[in-house]
Order: C-alpha cells, then sequence, then structure tokens
C-alpha cells in the first residue's frame, strides 16, 4: 500500500480530486463520507451526539441536521470540543480499520481528510495540497453551496491557514481556474504518484 494525504480548505475542490484520482485507480477512504455513516441514525455517534446537544439537532426524518449542529458548536468552542470528542475517535477507528484492509496490498490509497495538517499524522508517503485562492473558496461556498459570505469567510478562518498547508504540502494542485485546468493538474497529480509507487517498490 502506498498511503497519500490529501486536504484542502472549505471550497477548494478537494472532493472532487478525491473523486477524479479514484477514476484513476485510487483507493479513497473519505473521513467527512465515514463521519456521515457514523452519524446515521442508529449508530452510537449520533445517539451521543443527541444525548449532548439534544434531539433539536435531527430533523423531522430523525436524520442529523447538519445545520443545526454547525449553529449550535460553530461559535461555542467547548460545544466543538465536545462534538470532536464524540465524533473524532470514532472516525479515526474506522479510518484505522479500513487501513488496516489495504495494508498488505499494492494499492494507492488517498486518505482525504479536511484537517490533516491540524491532526499532523506521520504514517504518508506524501501530502497532496488542493490549493484555492480564499477569494475563490469564498466566491465557490455563496455561490454552488448557498453559504452566505460571512459563514463562508468565518469557516476558511476556523481552518489552518492556506501558508500552514502550502508548507507541508510535497504536492500541490492548483484549482484557481476551470474544470479543464483542475483535470490537467490531476493528471499531473497522478502521474506524480505513480512515479512514488515506482519509486516505493525500487527500495
Amino acid at each position: 500500500m502506498l498511503l497519500v494525504g490529501l486536504t484542502g480548505g472549505i471550497g477548494s475542490g478537494k472532493s472532487t480530486v478525491a473523486a477524479r484520482l479514484a477514476e484513476r485507480g485510487a483507493v479513497v477512504i473519505d473521513a467527512d463520507a465515514i463521519t456521515r455513516e457514523l452519524q446515521q441514525p442508529g449508530q452510537p455517534v449520533l445517539a451521543a451526539m443527541v444525548e449532548r446537544f439534544g434531539t433539536e439537532i435531527l430533523g423531522e426524518d430523525g436524520q442529523l441536521d447538519r445545520k443545526k449542529v454547525a449553529g449550535t458548536v460553530f461559535n461555542d468552542d467547548q460545544a466543538l470540543a465536545d462534538l470532536n470528542a464524540i465524533v473524532h475517535p470514532a472516525v479515526g477507528a474506522e479510518i484505522a480499520r479500513r487501513l488496516a484492509e489495504e495494508a498488505a496490498t499494492d494499492h494507492i490509497v488517498i486518505l482525504d481528510v479536511p484537517l490533516l495538517v491540524e491532526s499532523g499524522r506521520n504514517d504518508l508517503a506524501a501530502l497532496i495540497v488542493v490549493d484555492t485562492d480564499p477569494e475563490v473558496a469564498v466566491e465557490r461556498l455563496v455561490t454552488q453551496r448557498g453559504f452566505s459570505e460571512a459563514d463562508a469567510r468565518a469557516r476558511i478562518a476556523k481552518q489552518a491557514s492556506r501558508e500552514d498547508r502550502l508548507a507541508k504540502a510535497d504536492f500541490v494542485i492548483d484549482n484557481n481556474g476551470d474544470r479543464a485546468a483542475l483535470d490537467r493538474e490531476i493528471d499531473r497529480c497522478w502521474a506524480w504518484i505513480r512515479s512514488l509507487e515506482t519509486a516505493d517498490a525500487d527500495r
């Protein structure tokens, strides 16, 4: 297994990059997708969240209302810490389980984690950062995902800075252009990952 990290700020297009790398043959372990799975009705994580934050975080269908959770924790550091204490260990355990399943394979495994720079993993062969100008990210969050500009800027400010991510990157995908430009960047990145695979095999 060749384990490569993938990260980027909110609005960077990281999920699009992950999907494109999967199309090229990578196995993607997506922390956000795992989080959503663990927050489904009947899962212990959701039960613990309801115990801490109350049933008002649920919709009428019993599903988690993510906007309500965000509104509850975003400006309350203790509430955010409590949420992270519930969610992060469970997500980490599931990521570890999936990595263990891949350990003996020859797969290229992309670990797609929004807070990868902040978490400081040291088991990666390399770290890819999807880089987007914060102003471009704000525009995408507002036009494509329905954020208010103030909310978009506040969320970007809560994450690692662009400079911190770039300082830790082994490879940078520039996603400030259009979709065709991004596809060219992903082709370039995939060739680079395959070169890592070859170098690893030669050792």
